[in-house]
């Protein structure tokens, strides 16, 4: 051991008091490979200064460094809840999301990490993120790698080869069944429905309350039939530049057409599939139209491209959008159903310290709550069970107690969507597109 770290241990022992002298020593013993004893130095201080941000993040690095990641995941998990990570610390979610195969959030959380300080730049987590193999051309922004085409033009390069597939998606059976019937089995028989002259394509509109997985079916729709998948957001296609807007639309499908099977989505497709009847700019307008003659495949044919669209708000999208060949099944995710329930809380506490949890016992107590919901309450059990942690200076296990515990202290945030929705049903439900709300609801 070198002489430094003596001369430090003999000031720490002189002065246990002083919290920036030990977590300095604790730095030295961790860049110099002696992370055990870097823990314990850290796990001193923080008995001293709880609350210390800094000292929280390098004791999550001390558990990487020995293999600990439920440590680690703890700790960093708990930073992220309550918004506060430094770089360093998003370079670790960063190595956490990518160990855990979520290769969307690695990238976002190691921006953010450069963002904050260039020097963290990582070759190894880069090509572990399949970021190098873009070349030099390639920068991350906002969460996507974008790439500079011939011409200067920058483009959205954010294709991704989802591995969920339903499997990962718990309980809401009749929603799957409805996508076999609409995507998968087309894809999976070619042959035998272009024997009877149909297409392999077309689009499925999902609304519902915020939060119960829209999203996340989606991307496990792509995985079930191993097509690319390309998100699309608002921020996406609309643009204050006259023009820009509609050609950004273009670019989405023809990127799509690149990549075939490929499967869009749109979130939030309200914003860009308005009721042309509300919009008094032509611009507004005139994006409706290009996304229509695009699935409809006026210029180029969309044999191969799959289009889901979601929103919380199916009242507000054109009704031109629901004609055959376009988003022409409209499907309603409810809240997660028991089962569901179930799988969700499962998914959240996986990899982190816990006791046998029962798990039915905790989504008999969260009926109507979506999966963010349920995200909240295993997130605010971890910040209970953390703090505890803390103060012990070990991990401490979640327990069913626990759980149902933050279940208790949170309401479903879908009562705010179904008041609005029952409106839909009792007044506006022309030809029973909202039937399967009415019958949620038992109305």
């Amino acid at each position: 051991m070198s002489e430094q770290i003596r001369a430090l241990r003999e000031a720490v022992r002189v002065s246990p008091d002083n919290v920036p002298l030990r977590a300095h020593l604790a730095d030295v013993l961790l860049h110099a490979g002696y992370a055990d004893e870097a823990e314990i130095e850290y796990r001193a201080a923080l008995n001293q200064s709880p609350n210390d941000v800094a000292l929280q993040v390098s004791l999550a690095q001390a558990f990487w460094a020995q293999n600990k990641v439920d440590e680690a995941s703890l700790i960093v998990g708990a930073l992220l809840e309550r918004g506060i990570l430094s770089p360093a610390a998003s370079l670790l979610a960063a190595r956490l999301c990518a160990r855990d195969g979520q290769q969307e959030q690695a990238v976002d959380h190691y921006r953010r990490a450069l963002e904050g300080d260039k020097n963290l730049a990582d070759d190894a987590l880069e090509n572990e993120l399949g970021l190098s193999a873009l070349g030099a051309a390639a920068e991350i922004v906002e969460g996507k790698v974008r790439v500079a085409e011939a011409g200067g033009t920058v483009l959205d390069m954010e294709l991704e080869r989802p591995t969920v597939n339903f499997k990962d998606v718990g309980g809401m059976e009749p929603v799957k069944e409805a996508i076999r019937n609409k995507i998968i089995y087309p894809m999976q028989n070619p042959e035998l429905y272009k024997a009877y002259g149909k297409s392999i394509g077309g689009g499925l509109l999902l609304y519902g309350p915020p939060g119960c997985g829209k999203t996340h079916l989606a991307r496990a729709t792509a995985g079930e039939v191993g097509a690319g998948f390309i998100s699309v957001g608002i921020q996406d296609v609309l643009d204050m530049w006259l023009g820009n807007s509609e050609r950004n639309m273009h670019q989405v499908f023809a990127q799509a057409r690149r990549n075939k099977p490929c499967l869009l989505f749109f979130d939030e497709v309200d914003a860009l599939a308005g009721k042309r009847t509300d919009m008094h700019a032509s611009a507004g307008r005139n994006t409706v139209n290009v996304f229509l003659a695009e699935l409809d495949g006026v210029e180029h044919r969309n044999e191969g491209i799959l289009t889901i669209a979601a929103t919380n708000a199916p009242w507000s999208v054109d009704n031109a959008f629901r004609r055959p060949g376009r988003f022409d099944q409209v499907i309603f995710v409810p809240p997660p159903d028991l089962e569901a329930r179930a799988a969700i809380l499962r998914i959240h506490l996986k990899g982190k310290p816990q006791e046998s949890i029962d798990l039915e016992s905790v989504a008999k107590k969260t009926e109507h709550f979506s999966g963010a919901d349920l995200k909240g309450v295993v997130d605010t059990a971890v910040e209970r069970k953390l703090q505890e942690a803390l103060k012990a200076g070990m991990p401490k296990p979640l327990t069913t107690k626990d759980v149902l515990a933050a279940a208790a202290t949170l309401r479903p945030s879908t009562r705010e969507w179904f008041a609005t929705a029952k409106n839909y049903v009792m007044y506006s439900n022309e030809g029973g597109v909202y039937d399967e709300v009415a019958k949620y609801l038992k109305l």
